[in-house]
């Protein structure tokens, strides 16, 4: 573990945070960035909306199926030599993918993309949490997740710019100076973290995991597929069996005891909930700007830079918030609520574009975001022993990945249930297209308001180490 007992210098704190900061602004700058090249990849590779969807699909299958396995790993032989690896391994990715011969191609170095960010997302959170203490860890998992949001702000902004003026697979470079930046930092940060030093690593459970995951999720995204019910239920027996295996092995590749505690099994739901009701609006609002609203990708990637630049501003200030006040519940509680009222507003959007409607919708999410993001992961992670945080990080991150996908999976079944084949967004198809907008955020919002409930509902257990 990370040293037992030991006191890190304020030098030492700061090194390991700024590091981790800037390896978490990877990813989503390598999600939001493609949301402004899409239509670009699009027309260079002439695939409709439903395949553009892929692009960021594969990035976080990769990152949900390998997550959990990359925690348990990282625990055992060190976080940091997991977060270097995963940085190093997110630059190759990059690299390839801004070669990419084929739409294929590049599908298959996303993949490769989400197994680098998985590495880097599970150490960083848990190498945070265990050098600052409890007092200091809401402001300093707050600053972490600020730069997560930073690189949400960033990304339509440099991924528009960039695909206007240079094209999309220039996109793929900006990621190199943050990896570089990040290990050279790290370098100033002693020793390592390992929550479960010396235990053995459960390979078969692993295996276990990846394949239900990838059978789950293969499944959400073609559930209007013939074959895609089958592999949802394939996947969700597999899961069982996982549960049933895990819970029988001494040293598991996940704990699943942790889910039996009230106060981490809330925050985890709240978390699906949120991610599943949330994540697709970068997407669709990518698509709806430039699309019916007529915006180039500089353009809408500006206007897109509101919701994560609210994000951005108030996640640590909240973060600190947290840290004083006595009911734990308050502020993701509130935040998830916000989110209702957010999404409510995505069913008046229509073929009419009304600037002030987006911007109102993108303040409120913002607002909402900031206010449930950094309260609810210090509450997770917050509520194991020192010793379960990198298999707590890898859950937390699981959940939300998974999130992710079935947000993203929600997405492309209603292009398909509304549109079908006929996915190319044109003129003759914004009626449709607005038609998915709304049946999509109507499941968004109940899926948002269930969040709510578990999020009040867990209690409010103070977090004791």
């Amino acid at each position: 573990m990370a040293e037992a007992g030991r006191q890190y210098k304020a030098g030492e704190q700061r090194a390991l945070l700024i590091a981790t900061c800037l390896g978490s602004i990877i990813g989503p700058l390598l999600s939001t960035m493609m949301n402004l090249a899409l239509v670009h990849i699009g027309a260079e590779f002439s695939v409709g909306s439903r395949s553009l969807a892929l692009i960021n699909t594969v990035f976080f299958l990769a990152s949900v199926v390998f997550i959990v396995p990359m925690a348990r790993y990282a625990s055992i032989k060190g976080m940091k030599r997991i977060f270097t690896a995963g940085t190093a391994l997110i630059c190759v990715g990059a690299l390839f993918a801004a070669f990419s011969p084929t739409f294929l191609f590049l599908l298959l170095m996303r993949f490769v993309l989400g197994v680098g960010s998985a590495a880097v997302v599970v150490t960083s959170v848990t190498m945070v949490a265990e050098v600052y203490p409890l007092e200091r860890r809401g402001w300093a998992i707050g600053f972490n997740t600020m730069f997560a949001y930073l690189g949400l702000a960033l990304g339509p902004v440099i991924g528009g710019t960039i695909a206007d003026l240079a094209g999309w697979r220039v996109l793929f470079a900006v990621a190199a100076p943050f990896a570089v930046a990040a290990l050279v930092l790290l370098v100033r940060f002693p020793g390592e973290v390992m929550p479960a030093a010396g235990e053995p690593m459960d390979w078969r459970g692993s295996a276990l995991w990846g394949l239900a995951i990838l059978f789950t999720m293969l499944g959400v995204i073609e559930i209007t597929q013939s074959y895609g019910p089958l592999m949802l239920v394939v996947g969700l027996v597999l899961l069982s069996v996982v549960v049933l295996v895990l819970s029988r092995t001494p040293a598991p590749v996940l704990d699943v005891r942790l889910f039996r505690r009230t106060v981490f099994r809330r925050s985890c739901g709240a978390t699906f909930m949120n991610y599943s009701a949330t994540y697709a609006v970068s997407f669709f609002m990518a698509l709806y700007l430039e699309s019916i609203g007529g915006l180039s990708a500089s353009a809408a990637g500006f206007l897109m830079l509101i919701q994560p630049g609210v994000q951005v501003l108030l996640t640590s200030r909240f973060g600190a918030l947290f840290d004083r006040i006595a009911d734990k519940r308050l502020l993701p509680t509130l935040g998830m609520a916000l989110m209702c009222v957010g999404l409510a507003g995505f069913e008046f959007l229509g073929t009419d574009f009304q600037l002030w409607q987006v911007v109102t919708i993108m303040l409120i999410l913002g607002l909402a975001t900031a206010m449930f993001a950094a309260p609810n992961t210090t509450t997770i992670l917050s509520s194991v022993p020192p010793h379960f945080r990198g298999e707590a990080a890898g859950s937390l991150a699981v959940v939300r990945q998974a999130g992710i996908m079935t947000s993203m999976g929600l997405a492309m079944a209603c292009i398909a249930v509304i549109m079908g084949s006929a996915d190319n967004l044109s003129p003759a198809t914004y009626g449709a297209f607005a038609d998915v907008i709304h049946l999509a955020f109507a499941i968004c919002l109940g899926m948002c308001a269930v969040g709510t409930v578990l999020s009040w509902a867990r209690g409010n257990i103070l977090p004791q180490c």
